[in-house]
């Protein structure tokens, strides 16, 4: 088959993989080298439509010995396979970067030969790019559930950041789902990968020029809406992973329906739960970034994030008990919860008191978004002037400012906000 012919099936293949983020590592070419690293360079996926890419995002193989029934690639589906040799995909990763097509190169591969002989095929592509082409990229590794452990910490001596999708967001829908796939083999890896890191800097700490093992950290993946588990279940699930496992991103993929089978929904009329995932995004920043935690956000009585509102200003309407907030005395911690204010913009308020006390225009210039938080904070003891404030006309107002961003939104716009949190 055609080296291009090969792309173009296996970039396909990998479209389903989330990636947008950033590479998370420094690293300078080395003398005679290829390429270089930024912690803050943005690695976008590989599109059939021309738009911007960095990040070449490609399977080694579509070929697949399981029978996920979520998953185009499965095994029972009927669709053209192919599979790269370790020098083509290394030199065509190459290529590309010499013709500045891309920044670096995102891996996963479906399961063909067992996951030791395919995580050995990934090993092969990494060390000739690292060793033979001397390419000092950014790599982004799939490690494969099952490989042997030896495998994994090889994988991750080469790549920048390692991922191990969990799939779904519980076992019994793994089970029902994917009876290839157990649990406990992708949560092995995920803990290795965890102590890999955290004995690779224990190690740097006291050795400058001691081997790095995913300097950027470790991701995963799961599929919300192909299964009936609730929003509070999917972020209780997130929320382990980040304090188990010290994850980076959890990312979440909106399902897609590829399958006619009756353990999914139907595909006739089915509609990819577009806005559930970009709401399950915003929900990920106020885990990552507020200091939010799952049990906040929702529980039993609404297991389910609000469509209409984003979740801070669903919260804030939850607990309007715990406003207004005086922006003048409030610590960063209470200021963090006022919808409208940020993370930066919290920061710039500590900092602009200092020189005395600020009002609502000064708020506006240290970029608090005021058409969400005037209703939950004062200065110096008052609310903005004529602001009248009552709950069923706050949530009126909110809503009204969720429509003009969320009206029409396609997959690609809502995606955009994987990497936006909402203040």
């Amino acid at each position: 088959m055609d080296l291009m012919d090969k792309l173009t099936i296996l970039a396909d293949a990998a479209k389903y993989d989330a990636a947008c983020t950033s590479s998370g590592v420094d690293r300078a070419s080395r003398p005679g080298g290829l390429g270089s690293a930024m912690a803050a360079g943005c690695c976008h996926s590989f599109s059939a439509d021309g738009r911007c890419i960095s990040l070449l995002k490609v399977l080694l193989t579509n070929k697949c010995m399981y029978d996920c029934a979520y998953c185009v690639n499965r095994r029972s589906n009927d669709l053209p396979r192919a599979a790269f040799t370790p020098r083509e995909l290394a030199e065509l990763t190459v290529a590309f970067y010499r013709r500045n097509y891309i920044e670096g190169l995102f891996l996963s591969s479906a399961v063909w030969g067992g996951p030791d002989r395919t995580t050995e095929a990934m090993i092969q592509v990494l060390r000739l790019l690292r060793e033979e082409y001397g390419f000092w990229g950014y790599i982004h590794a799939k490690a494969i559930p099952g490989a042997d452990p030896g495998l994994t910490r090889r994988l991750g001596e080469l790549a920048d950041r390692l991922s191990v999708n969990i799939e779904l967001p519980s076992e019994a829908s793994l089970s029902r789902l994917c009876p290839d796939k157990a649990k406990q083999a992708i949560l092995a890896p995920m803990a290795q990968i965890r102590d890999g890191i955290r004995e690779s800097r224990g190690e740097l700490a006291k050795y400058r020029h001691a081997p790095r093992f995913a300097p950027a950290g470790q991701s995963t993946q799961m599929i919300i809406g192909a299964t009936p588990e609730s929003d509070r279940h999917i972020l209780t699930l997130t929320q382990a992973l980040y304090d188990r496992y010290r994850l980076k991103r959890v990312f979440f993929s909106a399902y897609m329906p590829v399958s006619d089978s009756a353990l999914l929904p139907a595909r006739q009329g089915f509609q990819p739960p577009l806005l559930r995932e970009h709401r399950l995004y915003q929900a990920d920043w106020l885990l990552r970034f507020y200091h939010f935690r799952a049990e906040e956000l929702l529980d039993e009585a609404s297991p389910d994030l609000d469509p209409r509102l984003d979740p801070k200003c669903t919260w804030a309407l939850r607990h309007l008990d715990f406003f207004p907030v005086e922006v003048n005395r409030a610590d960063y911690e209470e200021l963090l919860r006022v919808p409208g204010v940020g993370v930066r913009s919290a920061r710039r308020i500590l900092t602009a008191r200092r020189a005395g006390p600020l009002t609502f225009s000064g708020l506006k210039t240290l970029g608090v978004v005021l058409k969400r938080a005037q209703y939950f904070l004062t200065c110096s003891g008052r609310m903005l002037e004529g602001l009248r404030v009552n709950p069923d006309g706050v949530l009126r107002h909110l809503v009204a400012l969720e429509r003009p961003a969320l009206a029409g939104a396609g997959h690609e716009q809502l995606s955009l906000f994987r990497e936006e949190g909402t203040a």
